[in-house]
């Protein structure tokens, strides 16, 4: 069981809470591999409400609600009454009394908050502005898969914008033990309330978390390297603009030179190839980024699973 009754932030979570979630989902892959049921949630619901389009959230949400055995309804902004100003409040107390569980993807991270306040049943932050807890817990899974079993030690770069995927790898760094380095151009750094988080969090791990400006020396000796696009959902109206400030923020041949010769590299796609990577690197490393793109099924899966099951049953 999770220390917390919803996952918003990996902030929230305790150390030993990560580890159970990947260890979880270690092992709901391999039994679906195996083809092994595992209806954990057999006659459960999840309603998925999407503010913000998607392919990997939906689908794999979607997906592991049945491969669990229960049934997961799709929610667009177009269905609910809060589309039409009906106050969050209302719906998180009506959707409690039909459903197990509640999976948002919403623009501010108030609302995913306030939902969580005034709903009885999990909630899941499926990505806000600020924070994507899936996508980072799948992160690790998927460097757990390819690096060993201990985390600690091991040095992430992150190349890019200080959006809401960095927030959430720098908690999950820091809870995993993996020191952590965000490289981004001036004026697009973390949130600083976000770094004074992770630091602390790193603390209890003896991970160190930074911020630089400087990518060939961060990249040094890095076993992961991540990026992501550089302007997130609802700013391609930037798109111009930063595509000329991130020039020089990509993840490319010469970046992988520096980095340690085994190095992996992530991406939590969608990618825009010639921009935050390169084509030749993503091809190099698909077999890594598509793994960890299945892992959102998998993680989601236990994560599903400790918050809306009996699991001290199972």
């Amino acid at each position: 069981m999770l220390s917390c009754k919803d996952l918003l932030s990996i902030h929230d979570l305790t150390v030993d809470d990560v580890d159970e979630i990947l260890d979880l989902a270690q092992e709901l892959k391999a039994m679906q591999k195996a083809g092994i049921e595992h209806h954990i949630l057999e006659g459960k619901t999840l309603g998925m409400i999407f503010e913000k389009s998607s392919t990997r959230t939906r689908v794999s949400f979607e997906t592991g609600m049945y491969q669990l055995g229960g049934q997961a309804l799709f929610l667009s902004n177009r269905d609910l009454q809060i589309g039409r100003g009906e106050p969050i409040k209302d719906t998180a107390r009506v959707l409690s009394r039909y459903l197990d569980g509640i999976m948002i993807r919403t623009f501010e991270h108030e609302r995913v908050e306030e939902f969580a306040q005034y709903a009885d049943i999990p909630v899941i932050n499926a990505l806000t502005d600020l924070l994507h807890p899936c996508q980072a817990l799948t992160d690790l899974l998927t460097i757990k898969e390819h690096k060993g079993k201990n985390l600690r030690g091991l040095k992430m770069v992150y190349i890019g914008d200080g959006n809401n995927m960095v927030h959430s790898l720098m908690y999950a760094c820091a809870k995993a033990g993996i020191n952590f380095v965000a490289v981004t151009p001036h004026g697009y750094e973390p949130d600083t309330d976000i770094l004074v988080n992770a630091k602390a969090d790193a603390a209890e791990t003896g991970a160190v978390v930074s911020v630089t400006d400087d990518v060939m020396a961060a990249a040094k000796d890095a076993d992961v390297l991540y990026t992501d696009v550089w302007a997130s959902m609802g700013q391609e109206a930037e798109h111009d603009k930063r595509v000329k400030i991130f020039q020089g923020y990509q993840i490319s041949d010469d970046v992988l030179k520096v980095a340690d010769k085994r190095a992996m590299v992530l991406h939590c796609l969608p990618a825009h190839r010639g921009e935050e990577i390169t084509n030749e690197v993503l091809e190099a490393h698909a077999a890594e980024i598509f793994d960890q793109a299945e892992n959102r099924l998998h993680t989601q899966k236990a994560i599903m699973a400790l918050l809306m099951g009996d699991m001290h049953q199972h």
